[in-house]
């Protein structure tokens, strides 16, 4: 079996790819299909970690999720995990393969074609269809040399292409004809058809916009797609979503995460931010830590030394130590965990150049980055509290005499965080607490607020079908399944024809 494929790229940056692509999923795999996604580049520091012992960006675990299959390293061959403002972490079909600057990428992106396809051969040999999900913009030209995100793997794997607008931020129309003027020839050869995403209002008024945009492209109008307000309940695959927050009438008690630039992971938090009775903001580097919150939350962090002297330079340091003082509760998950400790040392470079520095020292540990990285899922008991299942994903050891007070012991017996002497600060390196409704109950009836009914793992299934039946009425699934097409390539090599 060679599964058909189709892709989806963008005329920008959050236009709703992912989204769509998870929804899209479900859709298919409701409908009997085996339904497998990729994206064979990927930039982000909100990772999964998969069945097969690796990590991929968190978007690819989610779609995986919505075709009810494991994660695999191979949705996801390629991803960057920013560490700076032009250097990276490659992960490569899901193991670290080094560091590089943002130029010297551009020159080696290339020499990863032979992994790109080798993981989408895989995924074809294994379903009926494959949703591939391009990264940033089509339209990206001055990137195209060497390209492994958009056209470059259309044309060396011959995928069919479907290009999404997004009219939420106006200039759709202008967006998708100036992607097709730009693009080269054989590029745009590519492109089956379009779809515009988030639309609000009535249809009705943007019929002749379709209309206008097939005119001038020549592309299939394939759907317009209402904005769907419950993608707030999905995992974010980027920062960009923090600052959205619902207004919540009944909530009490009042949690920060502080935001700051390497953030990582910080889906941790989702479920939190669904309980009605719980308060919870994202606070950008330059807002303060007000006097009435209760906990402050450290979360990780992809570069956990640039991230402290970056929570520093914004006072943040000052505000943890008034909140201390005032009998506020402190968590540290992951890089946020290194940061409570008195010292995090890089003598390897693991995080870019070697470097040690002063923690902030609310726990008495000291972090010792190096050595393989830890990516696996584990379970076992919350000390105090009741059972837990979830993931680490880090580099390095922390050690030190308040360990002695673990936040967790995992099934094998080993024993993971620190706690200070009167319970307030507390860390550890597990990732997914709170996805765990009856672990979330727990940690919230520590911190004096009420936990709801909420069910997190069946809210995210109900929206992931809701999310296939929305797509269901407004894109031409049976178009999409007419334009996928089998990809001309030896998939026995991985290797173009």
């Amino acid at each position: 079996m060679v599964a058909k494929a189709i892709m989806f790229q963008g005329t920008g940056s959050d236009v709703g790819k992912s989204m769509l692509v998870a929804g899209l999923a479900r859709l298919l795999r409701n409908r009997g299909l085996s339904v497998r996604p990729f994206k064979p580049q990927n930039m982000s520091n909100n990772a999964a970690v998969t069945a097969d012992g690796g990590e991929i960006g968190r978007a690819q675990a989610l779609q995986a999720r919505a075709a009810r299959v494991a994660p695999s390293v191979h949705m996801n061959p390629v991803l960057l995990k920013p560490q700076s403002d032009v250097g990276a972490q490659v992960v490569v079909q899901g193991r670290v393969a080094g560091n590089t600057g943002a130029a010297h990428y551009q020159a080696m992106k290339a020499n990863l074609m032979p992994a790109v396809l080798d993981s989408f051969a895989r995924l074809c040999r294994e379903a009926d269809i494959v949703l591939v999900e391009g990264a940033g913009s089509a339209s990206e030209i001055n990137l195209r040399s060497g390209d492994i995100a958009n056209m470059g793997f259309a044309r060396a794997a011959d995928v069919p292409v479907v290009i999404i607008g997004d009219i939420e931020r106006g200039g759709v129309i202008a967006s998708l004809a100036g992607t097709k003027a730009v693009l080269p020839a054989d590029d745009a050869g590519m492109i089956e058809g379009f779809l515009v995403n988030k639309f609000r209002g009535d249809p009705a008024l943007f019929s002749d916009g379709m209309t206008a945009v097939a005119a001038a492209t020549g592309w299939r109008a394939l759907g317009l797609v209402p904005y769907f307000d419950d993608a707030r309940l999905l995992p974010a695959e980027d920062a960009l979503g923090l600052a959205e927050r619902e207004t919540k009438l009944q909530a009490g008690r009042k949690i920060a995460v502080l935001a700051y630039p390497r953030v990582s992971n910080f889906d941790d938090f989702d479920p939190l931010r669904m309980e009605p009775h719980v308060d919870i903001t994202f606070l950008r580097p330059g807002e303060p830590v007000q006097g009435d919150v209760d906990l402050v939350i450290l979360p990780g962090s992809k570069s956990t030394i640039a991230d402290l002297a970056a929570l520093r330079a914004c006072g943040w340091d000052i505000d943890l130590r008034a909140h201390v003082r005032r009998g506020g509760r402190v968590l540290g998950i992951c890089g946020g965990y290194q940061m409570l400790g008195r010292r995090v040392d890089d003598p390897e470079g693991v995080e870019g150049v070697a470097a040690s520095c002063e923690g902030l020292g609310l726990l008495d540990v000291e972090t010792m980055l190096g050595g393989d990285k830890t990516l696996i899922e584990v379970s076992g008991v919350a000390v105090e509290g009741p059972s837990f299942r979830g993931y680490e994903m880090h580099v390095g050891q922390t050690r030190g005499a308040d360990c002695a007070r673990p936040m967790v012991v995992f099934s094998d017996g080993r024993a993971d965080g620190a706690r200070s002497a009167d319970g307030h600060i507390e860390g550890c390196y597990v990732h997914g607490l709170f996805a765990d409704d009856e672990q979330r109950a727990h940690f919230l009836k520590r911190l004096g607020a009420e936990a709801s009914s909420l069910r997190y793992e069946d809210r995210i299934e109900e929206t992931l079908d809701r999310l296939a039946a929305h797509l269901a009425q407004h894109i031409d699934v049976d178009a999409l399944l007419e334009i996928a097409r089998v990809p001309v390539f030896d998939v026995a090599s991985a290797s173009p024809v």
